[in-house]
């Protein structure tokens, strides 16, 4: 999956699905991961022919803004595609 423009692509990073204490929640009471690592950037170009410059790169760990972008399953894993401009923060 290559992303174009300014978007990127997210694999998200599973919350743990245990508490301390034992008590399991259900996916569908979790709330969605804001944490992911970049699988893929795209090439920086815009629709209206200017370039940005990515300031991820493959392989980053990032928060992305909740509630944005794209979410698509491919083999089993769950990606989301967001504008670089949704990526809020790369972990060291």
């Amino acid at each position: 999956m290559k992303p174009i423009f300014d978007r990127v692509v997210l694999e998200l990073i599973e919350k743990e699905e245990e508490m301390k204490g034992g008590i399991i929640l259900p996916s569908v009471a979790q709330e969605k991961s804001q944490i992911a690592k970049v699988v893929e950037v795209g090439s920086g170009e815009l629709p209206d022919g200017k370039k940005t410059t990515m300031q991820v790169k493959k392989g980053d760990k990032v928060i992305f803004a909740k509630y944005t972008g794209t979410e698509v399953e491919e083999k089993g894993k769950k990606y989301v595609i967001v504008r670089q401009a949704d990526i809020l923060a790369i972990l060291d």
